[in-house]
């Protein structure tokens, strides 16, 4: 799968997707589209952390799947943007940020057609 034309995809679909990346459980970015670089709201090493936080949230939903199955998404909301992950196999994670008012519903769909084409 080419991750780079998968994030374009993405990024494509919806106006109010500030970026999409796949990171890997080492907490690297493998692939990644910005909207507009310029206006990151997050340096570089917020950016990191935000990445390793998530990775964190993932493993500890992860030891629970025996019980309520495999997670298939998940959307955090904060007052300045709608951070969504989607697990792409068990090392990586699919990572969207949005606008606060976009139809989240809609990019995770979309998203998860995109990965199993």
């Amino acid at each position: 799968m080419n991750y780079e034309n998968l994030c374009q995809n993405i990024i494509d679909f919806d106006s109010k997707i500030r970026f999409c990346g796949i990171t890997n459980t080492k907490s690297e970015i493998v692939a990644s589209i910005n909207r507009d670089s310029e206006d990151k709201m997050l340096k570089d090493d917020e950016i990191q952390m935000s990445i390793h936080y998530t990775l964190d949230r993932w493993s500890k939903a992860t030891n629970l799947s025996y019980r309520i199955g495999n997670e298939k998404s998940a959307t955090i909301e904060y007052d300045k943007v709608t951070l969504i992950t989607i697990p792409i196999s068990g090392s990586e994670l699919l990572l969207i940020s949005t606008e606060p008012n976009a139809e989240y519903a809609k990019i995770i769909e979309y998203a998860t057609k995109q990965l199993k084409e």
